[in-house]
């Protein structure tokens, strides 16, 4: 059996300077990330919307739970998602199946809105129509994400030979700009869509763009011929085994989703703060159990060792960066529609058109970011990964200084203005720059080439961990209540010696990291 992921393009041509497959990458992707930002922006809010407006109508705590949990199964799944494509489908049919399952999942979501237009669902009263589709739909798009995320970040990484580091990292970080570009688009159609008209037409615009997404990676997959190939089986008996083994998955999984729904269905509107706090700690547990098993019984050298335990430092301080970062989808959310002015040119704005602020300033700043990393490595001054991931953690500390001051305007009784919250996205976007991209590039770098896919899945059960974090937050900090409101400015502190406190810590601890990791920079 061959098991190469990382070997080199055939294409000549280039995007940018860059290999040619990643434009295909960087395509898949916006489309791919206009269907989740779409949809995430308009989530927590569809779920604390009264009933006689199209909504749930949960309150805040289970709100920002089920947002958690979401959120969280989005990013857990990469782990799975990325041995499948290590051990049986390949990095490109990962990305090609995930894509399909999260589009389904879109659909899904949107099936209430079409049976209300056909009459069918009385709009105003929630029933099983309503919740077992959106829950449904919701485990759909986790595990297409699951399968599509962390391969299409590897085939990424994939594109380049080891040795040029900096032009790896500015690779991603185009890669990112794509991301954003999608994020940004998506709440300034899904946002108006789905809180001004129905909030299941957002849904289904979501997928639709997922699709769009689709047919471009089909019709551009030649270029990333070489890379990320499933893996070839020589002997009929072995290809006889995995196709049975993949007939098995489609029905198990199938089956596993279906009843995941009709569970959700029942279970999580009541239980699922204590849900989403038990399954944090089962997140920590199996990161740390599963890279314990591949330190210690993964047939890894001494180099390949410290590099994993490198893998879990990463792994700690990215799930505190994006445990705040992520409360754009929740707390700030919220912020936005129940405490700032979002009159605009004599019109109210949707809430959820906030959330473009951020990917707008990444479209904006990712290029000069990348650029800065190449001119400060040409100049032997680049910053360490260590010191990298210090920066944003500071960063992202500041933007909720920022958000301090917000707070107290609205626990006075008036409405912020919506520059306090643009410049907190300014803050974060800063702080995403320095250690987002730079995460998925080290990840890359760090990783024992028979484990590839599967750590990036753990750079991604980091987010998950930060995003389940930051849904419980966003329901606890939400100032539903007027006493959770005056608690509000004091809360948002909190979070800001949290992460400056990390930040600090991993400066000064970032020489003893650097040793661990090597040769990579």
């Amino acid at each position: 059996m061959s098991d190469d992921n990382s070997t080199g393009v055939v294409s000549t041509k280039t995007f940018f300077g860059h290999p040619r497959g990643l434009a295909t990458l960087f395509f898949t992707e916006m489309f791919e990330r206009f269907s989740y930002y779409g949809m995430r922006a308009l989530l927590i809010l569809f779920m604390t919307t009264p009933l006689v407006d199209g909504g749930l109508e949960l309150d805040d705590q289970v709100s920002g739970a089920i947002y958690g949990l979401y959120v969280m199964g989005v990013y857990i799944l990469a782990l799975p998602g990325g041995f499948l494509a290590d051990r049986l489908f390949g990095l490109k049919q990962s990305v090609w199946y995930g894509g399909i399952i999260i589009a389904l999942g879109h659909f899904t979501m949107a099936i209430p809105g079409v049976m209300e237009i056909m009459g069918l669902n009385e709009p105003g009263v929630t029933t099983d129509v309503d919740l077992f589709p959106f829950f449904l739909g919701l485990i759909f798009i986790a595990v297409g994400t699951g399968l599509l995320k962390p391969n299409i970040s590897s085939i990424v990484g994939s594109l380049y030979p080891k040795s040029e580091s900096a032009r790896r990292d500015a690779g991603f970080s185009i890669f990112y700009s794509g991301i954003n570009i999608g994020a940004f688009i998506a709440p300034l159609i899904t946002s108006p869509l789905g809180e001004g008209v129905n909030w299941h037409l957002g849904f289904g615009t979501a997928g639709l763009f997922m699709v769009f997404g689709l047919i471009q990676y089909k019709m551009t997959e030649k270029y990333l011929d070489g890379v990320g190939d499933a893996p070839v089986f020589t002997e009929e008996k072995d290809v006889t085994a995995q196709k049975k083994l993949v007939n098995i998955l489609r029905i198990i999984g199938g089956v596993v989703v279906v009843v995941l729904a009709l569970a959700f269905m029942r279970i999580i509107p009541v239980d699922a703060v204590v849900i989403a706090d038990a399954s944090g700690a089962l997140i920590v547990s199996i990161a740390f159990l599963f890279l314990g098993y591949v330190i210690f019984m993964g047939g890894l050298d001494q180099d390949e060792r410290k590099k994993v335990i490198v893998i879990g430092i990463v792994f700690i301080f990215s799930a505190i960066f994006w445990s705040g970062f992520e409360q754009a989808g929740s707390t700030l959310n919220l912020f936005a529609d129940r405490f700032t002015d979002r009159n605009m040119f004599g019109t109210e704005v949707a809430a959820g058109v906030l959330q473009a602020i951020n990917p707008l300033f990444i479209i904006i700043f990712a290029p000069l970011f990348g650029a800065m990393w190449v001119w400060l490595a040409r100049k032997n001054l680049e910053p360490s990964s260590p010191i990298k991931f210090a920066f944003g953690l500071i960063l992202l500390g500041v933007g909720f200084f920022v958000m301090v001051f917000a707070a107290r305007i609205a626990a006075s009784g008036d409405l912020a203005a919506p520059t306090w919250l643009l410049l907190t996205y300014m803050f974060h976007t800063f702080g995403e720059l320095s250690l987002s991209p730079v995460g998925l590039s080290l990840t890359t770098k760090l990783a024992p080439k028979k484990f590839y896919g599967q750590m990036m899945g753990m750079w991604f059960m980091s987010v998950s961990l930060g995003n389940l974090i930051a849904g419980r937050v966003g329901g606890e900090f939400s100032g539903g209540d007027q006493e959770a409101l005056l608690a509000m400015p004091d809360q948002y502190m909190t979070i800001v010696y949290i992460t400056v406190g990390a930040g600090v810590v991993l400066l000064l601890f970032s020489k003893p990291i650097r040793k661990l990791m090597g040769d990579v920079h």
